[in-house]
């Protein structure tokens, strides 16, 4: 199999880079190449005391590696695949706290109790108050433009509101603090941009001031048990429960995996069909149910995730030592032409459409995935009932992160 012709220094979890641009012309060459390829890092610029990772950029093993936890664990160095250069090793052990970071059995107990919070009975639940809310989010969008030139940030203004909403109904945290949350959950995930001049250390004391908000929380619906998911989780008797400080870790991972992921998905989603007209003509006239799928293909919001090798092993016949770090990249097995046909198009009916948006399967599977597809198609519904004319107004600035695809903003005009 030939080398691949990589830019000296090529490294998909290089901030700068995921800045500008996705890989994808490198990702192809990988795939076709050395589909599990090793990427040299100078030691500790991650965060991780090694000199390097192994980056699997094909469908198929994108999807061995994460279901089979008991070959690539989560826990040993985190799901997260790049940290800030200054971060502790201790910080990084403290994350294991958050599901995303557990492997079985302790993610299997902790994800059968915050379960009960995503049957289809609960999402169902939400989506007359959502569809609600959506479209409220939208026709506020559309007042504040007509009281200004007619543009606005389609980020701030749109994608952001409906998951922070569901979020707060979903586990009942009131709605006059959802703009916490947001300010939060960007704290955490944003150090990586210096537009934010956020440290290493402003992230973590986000970090636990969302915690000990949830904390508090948890021990209030104890106290006093409301008709919420809160109480379901922390305050059930005889079926297992999350103790305060689980239940505070948990939020954490809904404030990233259920915010961040479905704003980004939004409005890379408002990107495509603004880019792709043809396809926001078929939505509008069409609404095909296949359009939040694609919808996440196209974004895949986490580029990357990571697992280790728990014993030597083989992946698509490449030899992995006990102790490697493994990068999975989604954004690679999402455009893979062995799964996708034509995979750099943006087609709303593409079915079937098996992508990895919500991670390869196995335990990681995203719990969420049936509230965040329901979000996309109401937003999307309102969109096209409310601003059916949106035209782009400037390219979207990205967000400088390690392993997120994020758009900070994205100015869109009103038609009228």
């Amino acid at each position: 199999m030939p080398c691949p012709h990589l830019p000296e220094g090529f490294d998909a979890t290089d901030p700068d880079l995921l800045q500008s641009r996705i890989p994808f012309p490198e990702f192809a060459q990988l795939r076709q190449t050395a589909p599990v390829w090793w990427c040299p890092q100078p030691r500790g610029i991650t965060g991780f005391d090694d000199e390097g990772y192994w980056a699997v950029t094909r469908h198929a093993d994108v999807k061995y590696v994460s279901t089979h936890p008991e070959l690539f664990s989560s826990t040993e160095n985190t799901a997260v695949i790049r940290f800030n250069e200054h971060i502790s090793r201790d910080q990084i052990e403290v994350q294991k706290l958050i599901m995303l970071n557990m492997d079985p059995p302790e993610h299997t107990r902790v994800r059968q109790i915050v379960q009960r919070g995503f049957t289809p009975r609960a999402i169902r639940s939400l989506e007359t108050a959502l569809r609600e809310r959506a479209r409220a989010i939208v026709e506020e969008a559309r007042r504040n433009a007509a009281a200004g030139d007619g543009s606005f940030d389609f980020v701030t203004q749109v994608a952001v509101e409906l998951p922070l909403q569901a979020i707060a109904e979903l586990i009942g945290v009131p709605q006059e603090d959802r703009s916490r949350i947001f300010e939060w959950s960007n704290k955490m995930i944003a150090y990586d941009d210096p537009e934010y001049a956020i440290t290493e250390e402003i992230g973590a004391e986000a970090a636990m001031e969302l915690i000990g908000y949830s904390m508090n929380l948890a021990a209030a619906r104890k106290e006093c048990p409301a008709k919420d998911i809160v109480s379901q989780l922390v305050a059930a008797e005889g079926q297992g429960n999350l103790s305060s400080d689980e239940f505070g870790f948990f939020v954490l991972l809904l404030a990233v995996a259920g915010n961040e992921t479905t704003r980004n998905a939004i409005s890379h989603g408002m990107h495509a069909f603004l880019t792709h007209p043809d396809q926001w003509e078929l939505f509008k006239r069409d609404r095909p149910a296949t359009a939040a799928e694609e919808i996440v293909r196209w974004a895949t919001p986490v580029v990357s995730f990571q697992r280790t090798a728990t014993q030597d092993t083989e992946i698509g016949g490449q030899k992995i030592r006990r102790g490697d770090r493994v990068g999975i990249f989604y954004s690679s097995a999402n455009n893979d032409p062995e799964v996708f046909e034509s995979p750099e198009t943006f087609d709303i009916t593409r079915d079937p459409n098996p992508h990895l948006g919500f991670g390869g399967g196995g335990p990681h599977f995203c719990l969420g995935k049936s509230l965040a597809i329901n979000e996309i198609e109401l937003i999307f519904n309102a969109l096209a009932d409310e601003l059916p004319d949106l035209t782009l107004v400037s390219e979207p600035r990205r967000l400088r992160a390690a392993w997120l695809n994020g758009i900070k903003e994205l100015r869109v005009r009103t038609g009228s």
